[in-house]
């Protein structure tokens, strides 16, 4: 009930977001939200995206940002994406496939081979598929963020190969991928809102988590948790979306600004993500967090039964595709 009455409280106070995207004095105003920190890349990249469509623009667009979970969570800003009462957001591709079935393949571990695999399959056709998929579910997809690959960290438990994970309750997102993944390295997959994990990891709720350095470093988890394990077993990126009710009431030249703005704001994240992550890992270790480098070749070998699990289904099809790429 209490999810409910968030939900229609945050869809009645953002209903001015209906009213073309917003005008004031003949600017098009579009509220974009986010969960991350303020000193994420992400959120930087969304300040350089609004200067950009600032400029382009000659001032008539503007992109106001809503940082750190202001307009709920990421599942709750899809929805309000969905009937048109948020502008844009930042949504993880692991959210975005509850609605996207086929965003599912970004959640399969070992996807990629590398960074340039990854960004080849992003900026390119497959990549474009996935982002015209999601205009079934109301909104439109117009690009990808860098959110580097995901790691387990834990509170007390050394982990060095997937055995080590047996019985351990891990949080992860509400992703049936995530789920999966972690079941198969034998842990226990627990769901929880990223606002409440760490909580859950001082309370031990869980026992560990798994992200990327950045988010692992800004999220103070490190407080709390003595391992981070550079497993980097999932590259699920993040998704720029809008809402399809937002952008077909923009003209085509706006379409355009907007789109442009984007793909700079892009390139600029991707570069900032570089130095994010570097500098995350410096920090932890400076806080005392022991990073272990694994050898990956037990968690590839773990999880190739859940490849071949997909053959003949849509995510199957996707993951040959990605695959193709790095030939």
């Amino acid at each position: 009930m209490g999810g409910m009455i968030k939900k229609i409280i945050l869809a009645s106070s953002l209903v001015i977001f209906l009213t073309s995207c917003s005008q004031k004095d003949d600017k098009v105003i579009l509220r974009m939200g986010h969960t991350l920190d303020t000193e994420h890349s992400v959120h930087k990249g969304m300040v350089y995206m609004a200067k950009k469509l600032d400029e382009y623009s000659g001032g008539t667009m503007e992109i106001k940002i809503y940082p750190n979970g202001q307009l709920g969570s990421e599942r709750e800003m899809v929805e309000l994406l969905q009937i048109g009462s948020l502008a844009m957001a930042k949504i993880s591709a692991a959210t975005v496939e509850g609605f996207v079935p086929a965003m599912r393949v970004y959640g399969v571990p070992y996807l990629f081979e590398n960074r340039e695999h990854k960004w080849k399959v992003l900026q390119g056709k497959v990549g474009q598929e996935l982002l015209d998929a999601t205009q079934a579910a109301h909104f439109v997809g117009l690009g990808y963020y860098d959110s580097g690959s995901r790691s387990f960290y834990m509170t007390d438990t050394k982990v060095e190969k997937p055995a080590d994970l047996t019985g351990k309750k891990i949080r992860v997102l509400e992703s049936q991928m995530a789920i999966k993944m972690v079941s198969t390295f034998g842990g226990a997959a627990t769901p929880i809102s990223f606002g409440e994990l760490y909580a859950a990891l001082q309370q031990g709720v869980v026992d560990g988590a798994e992200n990327n350095p950045p988010s692992f470093y800004l999220s103070r988890h490190y407080e709390i948790c003595k391992y981070y394990i550079l497993d980097e077993h999932t590259s699920v990126p993040d998704v720029v979306l809008s809402s399809k009710h937002v952008y077909d009431n923009l003209t085509e030249q706006q379409q355009a600004w907007l789109q442009k703005a984007i793909d700079d704001s892009v390139e600029y994240q991707k570069e900032l993500w570089l130095a994010s992550e570097q500098e995350a890992l410096d920090a932890v270790k400076a806080a005392g967090v022991q990073v272990i480098y694994p050898d990956k070749t037990p968690f590839i070998n773990a999880v190739s039964g859940l490849h071949a699990s997909f053959e003949g289904t849509l995510v199957g099809e996707y993951l040959q595709k990605i695959k193709a790429e790095a030939e």
